[in-house]
């Protein structure tokens, strides 16, 4: 009775679970945590240390205003960027969240390094 979006879903928990592994975000250095719907991408901007949330952004924000879901990612990350930067911060450490780095995954993280995130 194995459904196959539930498999999906749970081989993704358990690449992300082995990239936590190693992927750890500090105060100087928060992670950038990256979560992917059918319909939109969030990201967060984490520091592990004290377990909360530096700043976050999102495709369902409305500032965003781009047709497709790529080119949201992409202003998702350049404005997730603006904000971490506000915050003091200029390193982050990259947490792709079990998925493969292409797509939109891809374009968020180029979209960051354009707005002046380094990793």
């Amino acid at each position: 009775m194995s459904n196959s979006k539930n498999t999906t879903r749970v081989a993704r928990e358990i690449r992300h679970r082995r990239v936590r592994k190693n992927v750890f975000g500090t105060a100087s250095r928060p992670r950038l945590s990256i979560f992917r719907s059918a319909q939109h991408t969030y990201v967060q901007v984490v520091d592990d240390i004290q377990g909360h949330t530096i700043a976050s952004a999102a495709t369902v924000d409305k500032s965003i205003v781009e047709k497709t879901k790529l080119l949201k990612a992409t202003a998702v990350g350049k404005s997730i960027a603006v904000k971490v930067q506000e915050s003091g911060i200029k390193t982050v450490v990259f947490d792709r969240g079990g998925y493969k780095y292409h797509g939109r995954v891809k374009a968020l993280a180029e979209g960051a390094r354009e707005g002046g995130l380094l990793f």
